[in-house]
């Protein structure tokens, strides 16, 4: 078996491994209760979020004990062979705490440079989007089918998406306002599931700021391997996190890259 052929299916079976752990714990009679991992704001963790990852850990030490780990829960473990697994076991705690199915696994795998392969998996809808190695994936309820960006080219045509309207720091939602002036629909809230719409053709943008490495590796994977791009607000790399804007194609990047990126200076 080949390298990549190796780590797609080491993916598939930790998103397996990962939807076992969580979905008993989604849409539990009487709610689920959760820990606050911060001081100053509600940032919560779940036993489904530790348990996800645990589970997912478990499969790298069986299959590829030799990687490194980055995980949003347990941290990082430095690993042998140069690639490093990138975990958030479920991005969009608080929808999932809600209720909503816009939540997600999220896994990504690569080097310093970023991910070479990346997967959101969506456990209670069955959808899994995957992308990198030359594929670009996506099954669901409606069967298995390509993944690939649109191409509109405007942004009074584009539809914008973005988890909390008050994205970042008043800098950075100056910047996200500025752009969200100009298209044509805006909606929030969708953690995770707006990249993966994004990779599957449906939606234009996704702008954030404030995001982690687990956050956004998954997500670069699997929109770059369906057409998109995803950058920093000022064009470079994002994979370590902080601001990103994610596109479906190169032209309606430049337009949102040309709003945003005086938000980002200084």
């Amino acid at each position: 078996m080949s390298e990549a052929a190796h780590i797609t299916e080491t993916a598939h079976a930790m998103a397996d491994a990962a939807r076992r752990a969580i979905l008993p714990h989604f849409r539990a009679e009487g709610g689920l209760a959760a820990d606050n991992k911060a001081a100053d704001h509600f940032d919560p963790v779940t036993v489904a979020d530790r348990a996800a990852e645990e589970a997912m850990r478990v499969i790298l030490a069986e299959r590829r004990p030799d990687d490194g780990i980055l995980g949003e829960e347990f941290g990082h473990s430095e690993g042998t062979s140069g690639l490093t697994w990138v975990l958030d076991p479920i991005d969009g705690t608080r929808g999932f705490m809600s209720g909503t199915p816009t939540w997600g696994v999220l896994i990504a795998v690569g080097g310093p440079e970023g991910p070479s392969f990346g997967m959101i998996d969506q456990p209670y809808t069955g959808e899994r989007f995957w992308g990198g190695f030359g594929a670009a994936q996506w099954t669901g309820p409606l069967g298995a089918r390509r993944l690939a960006t649109r191409r509109t080219a405007t942004l009074d045509e584009a539809i914008l998406f973005t988890t909390f309207p008050e994205v970042g720091t008043p800098q950075d939602r100056d910047g996200f306002r500025a752009v969200a002036d100009r298209v044509r629909l805006v909606r929030y809230g969708m953690d995770c599931y707006a990249y993966a719409l994004l990779a599957a053709g449906q939606i234009d943008l996704v702008i954030e700021a404030g995001l982690h490495a687990y956050d956004i590796q998954a997500p670069i994977a699997v929109i770059e391997a369906a057409g998109g791009i995803v950058t920093d607000w000022q064009g470079g790399k994002t994979h370590m996190g902080g601001r990103a804007i994610a596109a479906a194609n190169p032209e309606i990047h430049r337009a949102a890259l040309e709003i945003v990126a005086p938000f980002a200076a200084g």
